[in-house]
């Protein structure tokens, strides 16, 4: 059976996967805001979220996300994910290590008129970074 997901969240995955943060100028109201649990700031904006975001890509170019789960309820849609990839990009101040990774993470939306308005989202950043042996 293949699981049935938003087509907003399709988008920004199907973006992602490519390497290319362009998805979220679909997938996020440009007003958007979205909340990341240990993020420099607590309130990203859509572009600092695409920064942060494509910082990642840049570290793991060959990113893949999977999304495991997803539930929608009214305007609130929950999405159980998880990436794999391998560490040959610069990550902040750490060099690449060609590790190999594989992270999950957890993220509830809330969507008006097919685009994301506030998110939250928890992933596993300690555990990639044990992953990389940086911690």
């Amino acid at each position: 059976m293949t699981l049935a997901i938003t087509d907003y969240e399709r988008v920004w995955i199907e973006g992602l996967n490519q390497g290319t943060v362009s998805g979220a100028d679909e997938a996020f109201a440009a007003t958007g805001i979205i909340h990341i649990a240990g993020a420099p700031s607590p309130n990203l904006s859509v572009s600092e979220f695409k920064k942060l975001v494509q910082g990642l890509l840049t570290a793991f170019p060959d990113l893949h996300l999977t999304v495991d789960d997803q539930i929608v309820s009214g305007d609130k849609v929950a999405t159980r994910w998880t990436a794999v990839g391998t560490h040959t990009g610069p990550l902040g101040d750490n060099a690449p290590t060609g590790q190999p990774v594989k992270f999950e993470g957890l993220i509830l939306d809330r969507v008006v008129d097919g685009r994301v308005v506030e998110r939250w989202e928890q992933w596993d950043q300690m555990g990639m970074l044990q992953q990389l042996g940086v911690v």
